[in-house]
């Protein structure tokens, strides 16, 4: 009798086990396709996210692109805009760049004209003529205009100095002997060059001078 309960008790724990198994092995069958679902389903937003990515990254690109541009015209119209203001400013210096020269030349001209008016006596005149010519000395040098002047006995300077005619004389040979007409400086350059007599070598005496 007691075999026989015993008996049933295993036989009853073998049915617990096998519900106990059966139970698992239909818990891992439904976990299973669960499992492959979710997998599929990630995978299916990283594909959108992947998608999505290269537009946004192109968007990116094309307004930095227009950006660019944007630079560049801006920059373009802008040295447009110098150049022409650069021109603006040359055509301006050379048109009105002898205005301050010419108001000093002013001063000159009425100078001269009170001194002709003024005829009542050469010495008027003179006195005139003195002044005006001190105006256009002090016009000159506030403009680096200065006098080219060579003395005599000085070394002829082609770059100076215009030879007009050599003459005979104890001087050295190329030097001036004198000044027919004055040259002039503006700074450094030469506006026009002295015009002068310079010396050359005597002609040697013949016998029948001597």
């Amino acid at each position: 009798m007691q075999h026989d309960s015993q008996q049933a008790e295993s036989i009853k724990d073998q049915e617990v086990a096998q519900e106990i198994n059966k139970e698992a092995v239909d818990g891992a069958c439904e976990a299973a396709p669960a499992a492959e679902t979710a997998k599929v389903a990630d995978d299916a937003a990283g594909s959108t996210a992947a998608a999505e990515n290269p537009a946004e990254r192109i968007a990116a690109l094309e307004a930095r692109v227009a950006e660019l541009q944007n630079a560049v015209l801006y920059t373009k119209a802008e040295s447009e805009n110098v150049r022409r203001r650069a021109q603006d400013d040359v055509a301006a210096a050379h048109k009105y760049s002898v205005g301050k020269f010419a108001s000093e030349l002013l001063i000159v001209k009425d100078c001269l004209e009170m001194a002709l008016k003024d005829n009542s006596s050469i010495d008027n005149i003179k006195m005139g003529v003195d002044m005006t010519l001190r105006n256009l000395a002090s016009a000159f040098e506030k403009f680096q205009v200065k006098e080219i002047d060579p003395k005599s006995g000085e070394k002829l300077d082609p770059n100076r100095h215009q030879a007009m005619s050599a003459v005979e004389a104890d001087a050295e040979p190329n030097t001036v002997v004198s000044v027919m007409q004055k040259g002039y400086l503006l700074a450094d350059r030469v506006l026009r060059p002295a015009m002068v007599v310079v010396a050359k070598l005597k002609a040697p005496e013949t016998a029948g001078e001597a």
